[in-house]
């Protein structure tokens, strides 16, 4: 039995290792997206989440799970089970089409979207590490006009940025009663965003690099209450924040094939980017024995932080999110009835103004989880989702997406005794 513990908290030790290596590896990644409007702030903010949840509208506060993970609320991390030790890799894939009034543009991404663990700690108390990219940069802009300075001319450039932000969590969560848990999470922020610029002048190549790391921690809370045995509510919060940010810049001139630099590495300190006020309440209902039903709405206050954009500013955001899962019997010896079909609608207002008009999106998603074998939860999760952002409309871009996400949600049993005939 020492042994058997011993062995254990290695691998625990070993998938600590693993998560914290991948948030170096997902940091420094090249951008899960192609959208145009990853231009503005941080990127794109990140809704996919992990397992159930994403085929089911992202929704998911208040629904009471302890089968897998739920990492839209950390007081569900209490209802971890003992002797249980969840895991969750995800990938994902993504396609872009997006148009203005004269082009139409496609691009494919294919990226990891998640590592998470949980496990319990004591009597009622759950805990849980999540790694998940929380906001994507991956834009181009081409032929982008710019007038020499002291002269009528002009010269085009190529603009390109990769990179975001991610999140690295940790989640605790604990049972005051049967029906009500409080948690707490715990994030640190950080990653790079490069934009690089190519132009040509006077027959001279320049390439302009600008490096901007962005680091910082946030705090929230969460809580779920059981009504009845079938109706749960929930709400979480995320403190506002400021992420400090540094950038780095330099500028090569090629001439005849010869490299030259014209402005060495420097190193500068930029504005911090203000994090918002966020609150989030939800509802989670099981009815017909089969069915759970979930309705989430978020409320992002952006406009506090009073922070602006070159042609926009932000606004406060409002996110609606609905779920619907179906499982015939989670029991079942058979195993078609085990097996879970989810669908969810999302409807995000956006957080950016642009010429008075917000950048709004909506998810139309649909999920399958097929369980692997018998005896654990674990499950292969895969999820689809459709959605669209934005508008042709004076400079603004059209966006259409189709987002294939792929989770493995694996349960490990630690220390349970088999029984034999």
């Amino acid at each position: 039995m020492q042994f058997m513990m011993k062995m254990n908290k290695l691998f625990v030790i070993s998938l600590l290792v693993t998560v914290l290596s991948a948030s170096h590896v997902l940091a420094q990644s090249e951008g899960l997206t192609s959208s145009p409007y990853s231009l503005y702030g941080l990127g794109v903010i990140n809704q996919t989440s992990i397992g159930r949840t994403n085929g089911m509208g992202y929704s998911g506060i208040a629904m009471k799970s302890d089968t897998e993970i739920n990492n839209l609320n950390p007081a569900n991390f209490a209802l971890t089970p003992q002797n249980s030790f969840f895991y969750d890799i995800g990938i994902r894939g993504k396609y872009n089409n997006y148009s203005n009034r004269t082009n139409d543009e496609a691009k494919t991404t294919v990226n990891f979207s998640n590592l998470a663990l949980a496990f319990r700690i004591a009597d009622r108390l759950g805990a849980g590490i999540a790694m998940v990219p929380y906001t994507d940069v991956g834009y181009a802009l081409l032929g982008v006009k710019t007038n020499i300075e002291g002269t009528e001319e002009s010269f085009e450039s190529n603009v390109t940025g990769l990179g975001g932000m991610s999140d690295l969590k940790l989640n605790l969560g604990y049972g005051i009663t049967d029906k009500l848990r409080f948690g707490a999470s715990f994030s640190v922020l950080f990653g790079k965003i490069e934009e690089k610029e190519s132009f040509l002048i006077y027959n001279s190549a320049f390439v302009s690099t600008e490096d901007t790391n962005y680091s910082g921690a946030r705090f929230g809370l969460g809580m779920q209450f059981d009504l009845t045995n079938n109706i749960n509510i929930g709400s979480t919060m995320q403190f506002p924040t400021n992420l400090k940010g540094s950038v780095r810049r330099s500028v090569i001139k090629s001439l005849d094939g010869v490299e030259i630099d014209v402005e060495e590495d420097e190193s500068d300190t930029v504005a911090d980017f203000k994090m918002p006020l966020e609150l989030g309440m939800g509802l989670s209902t099981n009815f017909l024995k089969s069915f759970t039903l979930n309705a989430d709405y978020k409320k992002n206050y952006w406009s506090d932080t009073e922070q602006t954009e070159s042609l926009g500013e932000y606004v406060d955001q409002d996110i609606y999110a609905l779920g619907l899962e179906f499982v015939k019997n989670p029991a079942s010896y058979k195993y078609q009835q085990r097996i879970r079909y989810r669908a969810g609608f999302n409807y995000d207002t956006g957080y950016l103004a642009i010429n008075d008009s917000k950048i709004d999106g909506y998810n139309f998603t649909a999920g399958v989880g097929f369980p692997i074998g018998r005896g654990n939860n674990s499950m292969l999760n895969l999820s689809y989702s459709y959605g669209s952002s934005g508008q042709i409309e004076n400079i603004l871009i059209k966006e259409n997406y189709h987002t294939l996400t792929l989770n493995f949600s694996l349960e490990d049993l630690w220390f349970r005794q088999r029984k034999t005939d």
